[in-house]
């Protein structure tokens, strides 16, 4: 009788069989993912705008100047304007047609404004200015 020997199997060749069998990642893999992911986040950051939010004000440079593409009138003053031009007081369907303006937006800016005296409630919905 013929006794073949069997050849020895590695242990470490025995896991690299498994781990590509059952698309385990390696240390590797997962590092390249990171490095991945950290990139596609640097261009995310870099290529998005920030958010405008609150007033939008006049930034000056060291000069005095305004900086181009900024404007010096706010939501606040847009609204203000408008109800300066009714005798009788501006209602509030009236302000929001004009300025295009959001209910929440519009409504926070008039109580903003009576708070600050600039504007009275002539009657419910109607507004005149101070």
């Amino acid at each position: 009788m013929d006794k073949r020997r069997s050849k020895q199997v590695s242990f470490d060749a025995m896991v690299k069989f498994f781990m590509r069998q059952y698309n385990v990642p390696t240390k590797k893999d997962v590092n390249n993912l990171i490095a991945k992911i950290d990139r596609l986040e640097k261009l995310i950051k870099s290529t998005a705008r920030p958010a405008k939010r609150g007033r939008v004000s006049r930034e000056v440079s060291g000069k005095g100047k305004a900086l181009p593409g900024r404007s010096s009138v706010t939501a606040s003053d847009i609204v203000l304007n408008i109800i300066k031009t009714y005798r009788n007081g501006a209602g509030f369907a009236q302000i929001q047609a004009k300025t295009g303006f959001g209910e929440k937006k519009l409504r926070n800016i008039i109580f903003r404004l009576n708070q600050t005296n600039k504007i009275k409630r002539k009657n419910r919905g109607i507004y005149i200015v101070s």
